[in-house]
């Protein structure tokens, strides 16, 4: 089947004043220029929140090339919050990271059961796991993954994306007064869990 998008010629060039609605329902009929404003405008928030959701430089590559894929695919479904694009683009980045730990997770069960045949392991690894940024937001993550679902919503969003309380209420649903309810409790968590010892 073909994607219909792809037929229609561009609009012409996108302008650097157009709002975020404006671009996307362009995109939505096959307008690159747009749909390319809209990748520059927001590629860069896009990979930090990546970065900051898996703590690897190139994982935070990958997932921004699928939250962009996925943004051009669904240009014409997409809600936004506050005429802005990037809560939308940081949920698919979210939803994407977490996709992605599950396949790893049954990957390393799965490497687990393979008998060890003895390989000599790669110094390359520790070198890589002493980077200390890297380890000190893993860590991080770690404890944000364990936080519940509510409360590790609304740190992803407003704590990771850098989003509102207001748009991140307004994304999740739910009054502005339980965003920061839920951020309270979830600090209050994280920090317990990140000054016990390691």
């Amino acid at each position: 089947m073909t994607d219909t998008r792809t037929a229609n010629p561009p609009r012409g060039p996108a302008i650097a004043g157009d709002t975020d609605p404006e671009l996307w329902a362009r995109a939505a009929t096959g307008d690159r220029a747009a749909f390319g404003q809209l990748f520059e405008r927001h590629v860069e928030a896009v990979w930090n929140h990546a970065y900051r959701l898996t703590a690897s430089w190139s994982q935070a590559e990958d997932l921004t090339s699928g939250t962009f894929l996925l943004a051009w695919r669904k240009c014409a479904d997409l809600r936004l919050v506050r005429d802005s694009a990037l809560p939308w683009l940081y949920t698919v980045a979210a939803n994407l990271a977490r996709d992605e730990r599950r396949g790893s997770t049954r990957f390393l069960r799965a490497l687990r059961r393979v008998p060890d045949a003895g390989v000599a392991p790669d110094h390359a690894d520790e070198v890589a796991r002493r980077v200390d940024g890297d380890a000190r937001m893993a860590r991080v993550l770690s404890a944000v993954r364990s936080l519940p679902r509510a409360e590790r919503e609304a740190v992803e969003l407003c704590l990771l994306g850098e989003l509102s309380t207001a748009d991140a209420a307004e994304l999740l649903g739910v009054a502005e007064v339980s965003v920061r309810s839920r951020l309270s409790r979830a600090r209050a968590r994280l920090r317990t869990t990140l000054e016990e010892p390691s």
